[in-house]
């Protein structure tokens, strides 16, 4: 862990939004799963929700998962399960959708919680994610095509929300603290202990201000001896 990556990680954190988020819904092609988390990511999204679409996820072997490593993404087996989520988190519910009540992208004020519905290409939003919605909005378009791929959408109307929460401060104010705080800037750090920890049920072990693990050596053998069936795992150290 280098000085710079570490105040590169806490800086990023700082920024991190939580009452701005997307919804896929029945968006089901891995390229642009991964391209919609990249621009969650870019505009500093800290979840990402994705619905399971019925026909499962279509991957692509470009697709592109790094991005993952720096956004939560939260799963859910239907939109309805979003919704309510997005719903007591008191986020206003903004359906990327053509229609005639849709108004333009710009109109919206983003500085509020806000969580943007993406629906698949060709067939929207669906009508269920559309009763829910405060508001629909649509990108202007002035060729003879009349709409964006998913994650180009995704990424315009997220760039005007980043404009007008710059404007307003809002990355000037971190809204991740405490134990979340703590917890995320370790998976960043130590992604691959954080991993281990996952899958033996394990606590993170403390980190310093230097982001280095306190006694990793003897967590570590403490770790193994607590379950002793699990193999070793290579390369944390």
């Amino acid at each position: 862990m280098t000085p710079v990556r570490l105040v590169k990680y806490k800086t990023t954190l700082a920024k991190r939004q939580l009452d701005l988020t997307i919804i896929t819904d029945q968006v089901n092609k891995g390229q642009n799963i991964a391209a919609l988390i990249r621009t969650c990511d870019a505009v500093g999204v800290h979840n990402a929700h994705v619905v399971t679409p019925k026909g499962g996820f279509r991957e692509h072997k470009r697709t592109a998962r790094g991005s993952q490593k720096w956004v939560n993404v939260v799963p859910h087996d239907t939109i309805d399960s979003a919704i309510q989520l997005a719903k007591q988190q008191g986020m206003q519910l903004v359906s990327a959708h053509f229609s005639d009540q849709a108004v333009d992208y710009r109109e919206l004020d983003y500085t509020v919680p806000t969580a943007l519905i993406l629906g698949a290409e060709m067939h929207g939003v669906s009508a269920k994610a559309l009763v829910a919605s405060d508001h629909q909005v649509v990108i202007p378009m002035l060729g003879m095509v009349h709409s964006f791929n998913v994650s180009v959408a995704a990424a315009v109307i997220l760039l005007e929300a980043q404009r007008q929460r710059a404007l307003s401060g809002s990355y000037d104010k971190p809204q991740i603290r405490g134990a979340q705080y703590d917890q995320t800037l370790f998976r960043w750090s130590h992604p691959k202990v954080a991993d281990f920890c996952h899958q033996h049920g394990l606590a993170y072990p403390s980190m310093d201000e230097h982001g280095e693990i306190v006694n990793l050596n003897q967590w570590y053998a403490n770790a193994l001896q607590k379950n002793a069936q699990a193999p070793p795992e290579k390369g944390i150290n």
